[in-house]
């Protein structure tokens, strides 16, 4: 426990609580113990941390179990109160207003004190709903990105719980299917069910009250959608998530959960396995490790920058590139120079057009991955990439480690070899002399808006989902 922490406070009130119920003075209890009046009041208002032979100490003098004590639950009402107040202005949205604290003192009467702790929750509440703009949601992002790249994309402990899960599934080898998926969800205490009718704001709906977890009736070909979307459902449960409380929290619970979910369809022993035996024999290759746990090619990828670091001794890069060049997705920790705004962030930002990630957009065969050496600024990098199409538009997908870490990959023989000078404008962004010459002033081109540059992100709990929709749905279903 640290001073001033929760738990401090709450064990603080519950000693005074029983001090009370007894009698006792500060004084009178302090020489009981061997400790001073004043040192008493600094652990009864969660200043000072006792030690276990003082907890044993004060729980003989008052007569209690050391359990008593150290139980999490407020001693009253009043001093549930008085804890939840604390709290409130302990945070930063009530430091940021430049008000003064409020002693609940004993003059301060219930009906007051619980109107003061009422205003409190409103006030969190709005501010947890509140419109983050498109500038607090690429600093997020940045953030997110830089506090993954010092863990090398990896998160051990939920490693080790979906480890855990897959196995109690009855798990062994192979893709996991979708009956073990189900008996995850049974052994949580939640049946999966398929309906037509979710609402358009959402992926899934969990109904924590009858144990259901609601998802669409179809997916991407192999069923990789809905077995994700199921995985990440249960981790919310699983991970202890509560409803989080700013758009940094939410984006973290949504890796955290994308993560699990990636760690359940491949495991990190299995993975860890496939992998090293490939590297050993000099063919890793993502389209292989996608194939070998039926998964999309850019999960296989994005799993591969989960353990590449950490049990292949690499370092790499990650690129899911939108048709018109802007990087939608990235992460590296091998150097490249990423496109970035003045911010850092990546979000939006156009690859150089001598990347495989664009380049690949111009080749007749998409069936395989596309394989490229680029010399860079940052020196030289391999890089695979495959392209794929939504319904709006085409993409591609890029792995990528520098040039001495090739030798372990499928397709380090090619002898595509580009040259690029971004961040350098005059690489691939300023039109050439001539044609420049030509046409400076000339042209007049309509531009196609990206209105979600100009929109603020929806506002909510959970960003863009309609609250009356899922209520709705969920009294619909209710009964069945």
């Amino acid at each position: 426990m640290q001073p001033g922490s929760p738990d401090l406070a709450t064990l603080g009130h519950r000693i005074r609580h029983f001090r009370g119920e007894r009698g006792y003075t500060l004084d009178q209890l302090g020489d009981l113990v061997g400790l001073a009046g004043s040192q008493l009041s600094l652990i009864e208002n969660g200043k000072r941390e006792p030690k276990l032979s003082t907890l044993d100490a004060l729980a003989a003098a008052l007569g209690v179990e050391l359990g008593d004590l150290l139980a999490r639950e407020a001693p009253t009402p009043r001093a549930a109160l008085e804890l939840e107040l604390a709290r409130a202005q302990a945070s930063p949205l009530f430091a940021a207003l430049g008000l003064p604290v409020v002693r609940p003192s004993r003059g301060l009467g219930d009906e007051a004190l619980e109107s003061i702790v009422g205003l409190h929750r409103e006030l969190q509440r709005r501010a947890s709903e509140a419109i983050a703009t498109p500038e607090e949601a690429r600093r997020a992002n940045t953030e997110l990105r830089e506090r993954m790249r010092r863990r090398n994309n990896h998160l051990p402990d939920i490693e080790e719980l979906a480890e855990e899960r897959v196995r109690l599934s009855g798990h062994r080898q192979g893709a996991l299917t979708h009956r073990e998926v189900s008996v995850m969800a049974e052994q949580l205490g939640f049946q999966l069910i398929y309906v037509n009718d979710l609402p358009d704001s959402t992926r899934s709906i969990t109904d924590l009250a009858n144990g259901r977890i609601y998802l669409p009736p179809a997916s991407i070909p192999g069923g990789h959608g809905l077995r994700s979307m199921a995985l990440q459902a249960m981790a919310h449960r699983l991970l202890g998530h509560t409803p989080p409380a700013s758009y940094d929290e939410f984006l973290w619970q949504r890796l955290e959960i994308n993560y699990f979910a990636a760690s359940c369809l491949m495991p990190r022993e299995a993975s860890v396995a496939f992998l090293q035996e490939a590297k050993k024999e000099k063919r890793l290759a993502i389209e292989d490790f996608r194939d070998a746990f039926g998964v999309t090619h850019e999960a296989a990828a994005l799993r591969f920058t989960n353990l590449g670091t950490e049990y292949l001794d690499m370092t790499m890069h990650f690129l899911r590139v939108n048709g018109d060049g802007a990087l939608l997705k990235g992460y590296e920790n091998d150097g490249i120079p990423l496109p970035t705004d003045v911010t850092g962030s990546i979000e939006g930002q156009w690859v150089c057009k001598h990347w495989s990630a664009r380049r690949a957009f111009a080749e007749t065969n998409r069936t395989t991955e596309n394989y490229q050496y680029t010399d860079t600024p940052n020196g030289t990098f391999w890089c695979a990439t495959q392209t794929g199409r939504t319904d709006d538009s085409e993409f591609s997908i890029t792995i990528g480690v520098p040039f001495n870490q090739a030798k372990w990959f499928r397709g380090r023989e090619t002898t595509v070899r580009a040259e690029s000078r971004c961040p350098d404008e005059s690489c691939c962004r300023r039109p050439a002399n001539d044609l420049a010459s030509r046409w400076s002033g000339q042209a007049w081109p309509s531009a196609r808006l990206h209105s979600h540059v100009l929109s603020p992100l929806p506002s909510g709990t959970f960003p863009g989902v309609d609250d009356g929709e899922v209520y709705a749905f969920l009294e619909t279903h209710a009964g069945g």
